[in-house]
Parts: structure tokens; C-alpha cells; sequence
């Protein structure tokens, strides 16, 4: 929760990795590595009501904390190896909705937990790396606060008991000094998560994807190389609303020959520019969060873009959502080395099943 009114707006994402849903040239999914950690998170899956402290100034020798209430709800993604969290935050100046999203690395053997504060829907903080050890977790990681390099850490305590607690520090010099800026603990309210209310003014552009659905996929085995060698399979999706219906959460499976492959997309909605963003995390390369693409609906179809580099070349990306009804949907993604020309090499077709 490292975001807020003291905190750096412009620095950049933790972005390395290809754009939309981009699977080819991933290494295979560590699986081995990742063996038991399905259930690391498990205990903080459902609804819950959440008691914070904060304190007002961080690393100005402040002793003086705002209490407020808020709510949460959590859902694991990727079979476990990930999850996501919708917050809504009471502070006393209005509250804010914000994302929490966590996945698992089993090459270095750790977790890592993003956050997207809905204020500022364009920037998602820098991660913080970790692992649990009994009811404890400890997640360490770096930042700018107010123009300056800082540690960030979070700690999760007795995780197992009827009341979990989390809190946040900053260091200013490295490590050697903690100042902890932020606590909360957690009632449950559910044990089966449930979406948080959306707004009523929210923007109803994806309202149409909440849900469970099959999906049909044909992939061009190749990109810009003059393939026309396609694969086919299916696939399951579920998504959901967050950050109050300016956002969304969708969980897949793609049951390719190969192996099932899995990974989550997730979307905010930027009232600045009037545009969407929508990342990907990929569960082969779940250390990397990819650039987003970017764009908007016109009469019923959305058109996103992105750009990236691959195998040295500047390639533009291209997405297309269309065929929308309430029960079916298409998505399309095109390449382009010029803009001009573009390559369709992915098309999924949604069909709803709940």
C-alpha cells in the first residue's frame, strides 16, 4: 500500500515482459518449483472487514495515526500460485478503491505482491518479494518516496488465527532503521469471496465479460515470419469487477497441446485520458507484469494498443474485442512491424457458461 498523496506519481511499472496475451517464446511453467504453494494464501481467500492505522507523515518523525475502516476480498488465481484483492479504503479525506495482485515465482521460490491504487490507475507500485515461514511473511522491497530511494517491507502475522494482521514500514538508509507507517487486522465476513459493490457512475465498458466462460482459441504458431501454421485449443475465463466497476480480473486457462498454460489479465480505467489499460501476467514468467495496451470502446467494439520489442524489432500490438453479446464475445490480436500492415495471430472466441 506503498501509494498515496506523499508518494512518487511518475515512476515507472516494473515492465519487462511481451504485451496482451503474448505466450510464445515463454519458458515452460516451473511446476516442480511451484509445488505447495497453492496453499500459501489460501487462508485469506474470501470476504473481509478490515481495521487500519496509518500514520500521517512517513520518515518525518510524525507520531500521530488516522484510524479507518475498510473492506477487502481476496480470490486466488493461477490454480493458487496467484491471487488478486479488491479493497476499498475509508480514509478520512474520502475513501479509495485499490488492487492487490500476488504471484509466485518458483524460480526464486518466492512471492511477489503488486498494488494498483485506483487514484492513480496508470502506475503500479514495484514489488515486493517474499515467503512465509509458519503464521508469519515477510516481503521486502525497493521504491522512491518523495524523491528519495527507500526499502518497503510488509509483514503478515498470524495468518492462521481468527484475526490475520499486516503491516508496512519504510527505511530511509537501507535497512538498518524501520519505521512502520501502517497496520491493519482482518475479520472475516465470508468465506467464499464475493465482488465488492460497484459504483453506479462507473464505466460500463467490460460490464459485459463478468462471468464464467469457454473460449475456442486459434493461434498462429509464428509471428511477422509468413506463417499461416495455426494451433487450436481451448480454454476456460473467469472474470470479475474491482475497484468499484473501473476495473476488472479475468483468470485463464489455456489447455494447449503442450500443456495447460495459465495466467491473469487485469484492467483500469484511466478518467484522465478516457482510456482502458489492461496488463497481463503470465504464469510461465509470473516475475514480470507486461506493458499495458491501451484504448477504448467506440459503438460496442474496443480497440487497444501497445508496443514492444521482439528479437530486437519494434513490433506493434493490436486488440480488438467484438461480437459482443450477452452471450458470446470475440477477442483478436494483430501485429504490425509499420503500422500499415497488420498480421492477425490470435483469435479467441467467448462463449458465456455462467
Amino acid at each position: 500500500m506503498t501509494s498515496d498523496a506523499h508518494a512518487r506519481p511518475d515512476r515507472r511499472n516494473v515492465l519487462a515482459a511481451l504485451g496482451g496475451l503474448t505466450l510464445a517464446g515463454a519458458p515452460p511453467f516451473a511446476r516442480a518449483g511451484a509445488a505447495g504453494h497453492e496453499r500459501d494464501w489460501a487462508w485469506l481467500v474470501g470476504n473481509w472487514d478490515v481495521s487500519h492505522r496509518r500514520l500521517r507523515r512517513r520518515l518525518a518523525g510524525d507520531v500521530n495515526w488516522d484510524a479507518f475502516g475498510g473492506r477487502s476480498v481476496v480470490w486466488q488465481t493461477m490454480d493458487g500460485l496467484g491471487t488478486i484483492d479488491d479493497n476499498i479504503l475509508d480514509l478520512p479525506g474520502g475513501p479509495y478503491r485499490a488492487v492487490g495482485i500476488r504471484a509466485f515465482d518458483p524460480n526464486a521460490g518466492e512471492w511477489l505482491i503488486w498494488w494498483l491504487d485506483g487514484r492513480n490507475p496508470t502506475r503500479i507500485d514495484p514489488p515486493v518479494h517474499g515467503t512465509f515461514a509458519r503464521d508469519e511473511g515477510v516481503f521486502l522491497g525497493e521504491d522512491v518516496f518523495e524523491g528519495r530511494p527507500i526499502r518497503v517491507r510488509f509483514r503478515w502475522h498470524e495468518i492462521h488465527g481468527p484475526r490475520p494482521h499486516w503491516d508496512q514500514a519504510f527505511s530511509p538508509d537501507a535497512g538498518a532503521t524501520w519505521e512502520v507507517n501502517w497496520t491493519n487486522a482482518f475479520t472475516r465476513t465470508a468465506p467464499t469471496p464475493t465482488p465488492l459493490p460497484v459504483t453506479t457512475d462507473h464505466p460500463a465498458d467490460f460490464d459485459f465479460l463478468a462471468g464464467r466462460w469457454r473460449v475456442a482459441h486459434r493461434r498462429l504458431k509464428a509471428r511477422l515470419a509468413g506463417s499461416r501454421d495455426w494451433e487450436t485449443f481451448d480454454g476456460t475465463f473467469h472474470n470479475w469487477p474491482v475497484l468499484g466497476g473501473a476495473g476488472n480480473v479475468g483468470d485463464n486457462i489455456f489447455n494447449r497441446a503442450s500443456g495447460p498454460v495459465r495466467g491473469v489479465g487485469f484492467r483500469a480505467f484511466d478518467p484522465a485520458s478516457g482510456d482502458w489499460l489492461s496488463w497481463w501476467l503470465d504464469g510461465r514468467t509470473p516475475s514480470v507484469i507486461s506493458a499495458p495496451l491501451t484504448g477504448r470502446f467506440t459503438d460496442g467494439v474496443g480497440l487497444f494498443r501497445s508496443e514492444e520489442i521482439i528479437d530486437g524489432r519494434r513490433v506493434l500490438q493490436r486488440v480488438i474485442w467484438s461480437n459482443i453479446t450477452p452471450r458470446s464475445a470475440r477477442w483478436e490480436q494483430a501485429s504490425s512491424l509499420d503500422g500499415v500492415d497488420w498480421e492477425v495471430n490470435w483469435i479467441s472466441d467467448f462463449e458465456r457458461v455462467g
